[in-house]
């Protein structure tokens, strides 16, 4: 993703700015996802193998980005409070 996109682009609730989740952390979801329990914020499971994400600024929501599209819908981000052992 580039970097000028990431200076304007936020959380649509918190409006927290994002960042690009680290590798290391990105399999640790892709990961936790494999295994089930993933939910959306608006409790629906969360399905598809993550490639790629945005995360705010406080680590509180992640956005998946799909085929180079951030998806930053309200409803589609993925509370990081749902994990016992932080991604």
């Amino acid at each position: 993703m580039a970097d000028p996109l990431l200076d304007i682009l936020c959380c649509p609730v918190s409006h927290q700015p994002l960042r690009p989740l680290e590798k290391s952390r990105l399999k640790k979801l892709a990961d936790r996802i494999a295994e089930g329990g993933v939910q959306y914020v608006d409790h629906s499971p969360v399905d598809e193998k993550p490639r790629e994400a945005l995360i705010t600024r406080d680590d509180k929501v992640v956005y998946l980005v799909v085929d180079g599209i951030p998806v930053l819908l309200p409803d589609r981000g993925i509370g990081t409070a749902q994990f016992t052992d932080p991604i």
